[in-house]
Order: structure tokens, then C-alpha cells, then sequence
């Protein structure tokens, strides 16, 4: 079969509306206008994707469905998007700076869903064949990083991060950045934790750095915390919040990380990766 190449294109928006339909209790349809929106690089289309039915709406990023509940904001929906292809595209040429990251993504069905309430719009069981991420709609914050990276954090930046990851990085190079044991992010994350730990450790060795204490997160699932905290402070996006932090991670700068943590360190930073060296502000090609 032969190989898409996604490249992201600017789409001309026009004075069309979008519907979306959808059935009550009684299968009575109903339509919903869908407001493309005013981004010069993205626009919101109506969803009617198989297994996503509690989402109205979506943007698609090289390949890459958001969706969005019926109460997420737009600019909040269009905001991700700029996020994710600021990840994916971070010298905002147009082209993805690492393809290959982009296929597997697409291979994989990647998509991040948003929610605004979480009891009802919380997608708990993902369509079979696809790898999902959530984001809330309360927990975006767009002007974090245009505030001079201060005031309420902005979960945008980590959950669109960890999609990236979970279904690029980690798929595409699992002996490196995969979260099993023995990988070596994973190698590098057991001497920032101090040791190899299966269940979490009461206390941490005083020697570790990185002291996520979340009982729900397995072994695995403290790598991809462990590559989103890593990466998120070799960006700048952690270097006014080490007070609110520094009981999971206390290397909050990229200078602290370079320093104290040169395992990561020189994985995140390998130009054969290609990871992003500008942390995204939600201002794709603008």
C-alpha cells in the first residue's frame, strides 16, 4: 500500500456553514450549525466519525483528528490544533519536522478528544484500533505561555504532548522511547526515580528527582509522565512553577535537567529525533 504523506495545508475558509446531525432519545435529528471558525490554517468541521458520537465537531492536524464535545469552546479546539502543530511542525515551514513520527500518529488513529464536562463527555472506552488522549475544556489555558509562562498552568501543552508520544515517538522507537523496562528512556527514568520501581516507593530515595507518586500510573505510564516532564522544562514551559511542582520534579529548568539529568537530556535533545527546541504558544504560522 502506498504511504500518504500528510502535509498541512492552508484552508481558505468560506461563508459556509457546517452541519452536524445527531439523534435525541426519540431518533428524532437534529442539526447543529458547526462554526468553522477564523484560524487562516484550520477548520472546525463536523464529526460523524465511528465510535466518537459524543463529539460534534473535530479539526484534523497532518492526519490527526481533535474532537471536541458540544461544550468545548472553539477557540479553545482551534488553540490545540495550533498546539499540536507546533509540537509536530515547530519550525513552522508547513512540513512536519519528523514524517515518519506523523505516519506512525496516522497509523495508529491518533486523536485527542476534548471534553467540558467530564462525567458525560469523558470518552471511557476508546474505538478499537485507535490511541487517544483527552483534554479538558477548563483545563486550557491559551495565554499561559503568552502571559510570560505565568498564571494558571496550561494542561494543552502536556496533554497534546503526551498523544504525540504515546502514539509517535514511543511506537517509532520503542527500544528508545518506549516505557517498558530496559528502553532507554526507561533507564534513564529509573536513575531520576532511583531506582527501578514496579510500585511506587514510600518515600522515594532522597536521592531521586523524579517522585511522581500517582498510585493509579504504572510502571509504563510514569515513563510517559517522566518524557513529558523532561521535555516540558528543556522548553521553558516549567521554569516559573518549580513551587507547585517539585513534589513530582524538581528539574524545572533546562539548565537543571542538562546538568542533573544527562541521560534525557541527550535523548530529548538528538537532532535524528527532531523533538521540538521552541515550546508552542498556540500561534501556528501567525
Amino acid at each position: 500500500m502506498k504511504k500518504l504523506n500528510f502535509k498541512l495545508l492552508t484552508i481558505s475558509i468560506t461563508l459556509l456553514s457546517f452541519i452536524s446531525c445527531s439523534s435525541d432519545d426519540n431518533g428524532i435529528t437534529i442539526s447543529t450549525i458547526i462554526d468553522p471558525g477564523n484560524d487562516p490554517n484550520f477548520t472546525i468541521v463536523a464529526n460523524t466519525d465511528i465510535g466518537m458520537t459524543k463529539y460534534n465537531r473535530k479539526v484534523v492536524v497532518f492526519g490527526v483528528d481533535i474532537y471536541a464535545a458540544s461544550g468545548v469552546e472553539d477557540a479553545k479546539l482551534l488553540y490545540a490544533a495550533n498546539i499540536m502543530a507546533q509540537y509536530l511542525d515547530n519550525n513552522e515551514d508547513g512540513i512536519a519536522d519528523n514524517q515518519a513520527i506523523v505516519d506512525k500518529m496516522v497509523e495508529n488513529n491518533a486523536f485527542l478528544f476534548m471534553w467540558k464536562n467530564e462525567s458525560t463527555d469523558f470518552l471511557n472506552n476508546q474505538p478499537s484500533g485507535r490511541v487517544g488522549q483527552d483534554l479538558g475544556n477548563d483545563e486550557t489555558h491559551p495565554n499561559f505561555v503568552l502571559n510570560g509562562r505565568t498564571g494558571t498552568f496550561d494542561a494543552g501543552l502536556e496533554e497534546v504532548w503526551h498523544i504525540i508520544t504515546n502514539a509517535g515517538y514511543e511506537r517509532l522507537y520503542p527500544n528508545v522511547f518506549g516505557t517498558q523496562a530496559g528502553s532507554s528512556i526507561s533507564n534513564a527514568m529509573d536513575i531520576a526515580r532511583g531506582g527501578q520501581f514496579t510500585t511506587i516507593p514510600n518515600p522515594y530515595p532522597t536521592s531521586a528527582w523524579y517522585t511522581y507518586d500517582d498510585q493509579t500510573c504504572d510502571y509504563e505510564c510514569h515513563g510517559g509522565e517522566y518524557i513529558y516532564w523532561a521535555m516540558s522544562s528543556i522548553l521553558g514551559a516549567q521554569e516559573n512553577r518549580l513551587s507547585e511542582i517539585d513534589n513530582e520534579w524538581r528539574l524545572n529548568t533546562l539548565a537543571l535537567v542538562q546538568s542533573t539529568d544527562s541521560e534525557v537530556y541527550g535523548l530529548l535533545t538528538d537532532p535524528q529525533y527532531k523533538f521540538p527546541t521552541v515550546l508552542p504558544d498556540g500561534t501556528y504560522r501567525q
